[in-house]
Order: C-alpha cells, then sequence, then structure tokens
C-alpha cells in the first residue's frame, strides 16, 4: 500500500508549488498542509525534525523579514530556534515533504521524487 505523502505547503513560494505539481503529475496520493494557516504545534515540528534528521536551526529562513528584525545576530540554541519557528511559521524552509518515518526539503523541488 503507498503511503500518503504530506506537503508543508505556501502556495506563494515557486518551489513548494513545483514540488506539488510533481505529486501531482505522479498521481501520488498526498495531502496539502498550509503551514501558514494550519501552523505545526511544538510537538508536531519537533517530530517533523526528526523525520528530516535536522535541528530546528537548520530549516530557519534567513532571509525573511521577521528573522532580520528579531533573530539576525542573535545566538540561540535548539530549543530557542523551535519556539521561533513555532511562533513564526514563515521561518520555517519549504517545502518540507514527509511520508512514513522519512521528511525531505525539497530544494529543488525534483527531491520528492526520493518519496516515491
Amino acid at each position: 500500500m503507498e503511503q500518503t505523502i504530506t506537503i508543508y505547503h505556501n502556495a506563494r513560494c515557486g518551489k513548494s508549488r513545483d514540488a506539488l505539481q510533481l505529486l501531482q503529475e505522479r498521481g501520488a496520493p498526498h495531502k496539502v498542509r498550509l503551514y501558514l494557516t494550519e501552523p505545526l504545534g511544538r510537538k508536531e515540528l519537533a517530530a517533523l525534525l526528526r523525520k528530516l534528521r535536522m535541528q530546528p536551526s537548520q530549516i530557519v529562513r534567513r532571509n525573511e523579514a521577521v528573522y532580520k528584525e528579531e533573530y539576525a545576530g542573535r545566538e540561540l540554541d535548539e530549543d530557542q530556534w523551535l519556539d521561533a519557528l513555532v511562533l513564526h511559521p514563515i521561518l520555517i524552509e519549504r517545502p518540507i515533504v514527509a511520508a512514513g518515518r522519512k521528511a525531505i526539503v525539497a530544494r529543488p523541488p525534483e527531491r520528492v521524487l526520493e518519496l516515491l
């Protein structure tokens, strides 16, 4: 049985749209999580990071205005970064795509094919 893939999607992001399009073109069963309007809780994000095998600081988008205004130049530990990502989901790198026990940052978008 094929696993359902979850794409943590931001429709304003071209890479996220491209990754979603690849899933659709391949007919892969998937669900879309609009993480900016339906933010991840702390436990959910921590679980996703374990699937990614990444630390919170590794998925921070450092070009976002909120990063530059509130976090640039600050020394935060991983717990504090996790809190920052929960508080400001726009800081989460995108798109993240998860299936089963594995997740990837789909940059480039073709990386979603690794989960098919």
